[in-house]
């Protein structure tokens, strides 16, 4: 029997407040944005493309981010992301709604 590695859904919201956070450090291109979350996460979080270029296409939309053509490490083109004010305000937004979720289903857990 083959073990297959744990794998749960992130919570509605939660990869956007995530790329958010990041971006609002510096911009960068997608793949530098994965592996920097897989990497401060210890690995815990690994952000396969399927779900991040649709997240980055559906915030561009929403004017959350926008880009431009930059170059990778490697002399590539790539698409570099950029936080926009409305951006950092929905940031804003996420994560009081997310310390408010955290505190309520601590207060859950401690009730156990």
């Amino acid at each position: 029997m083959v073990k297959t590695p744990e794998y749960r859904d992130l919570f509605p919201g939660a990869l956007e407040m995530m790329i958010l956070q990041t971006l609002s450090r510096r911009p960068l291109h997608g793949y530098a944005l994965a592996q920097h979350i897989k990497s401060i996460s210890d690995d815990l979080l690994q952000i396969e493309e399927g779900s991040l270029y649709p997240a980055l296409q559906r915030m561009l939309k929403s004017g959350w981010l926008k880009s431009e053509m930059g170059v990778s490490a490697r002399n590539r083109p790539v698409r570099v992301y950029k936080v926009t004010p409305a951006g950092r305000k929905r940031l804003e937004e996420e994560r009081s709604s997310f310390e408010k979720m955290f505190a309520g289903i601590n207060r859950v857990l401690a009730m156990g």
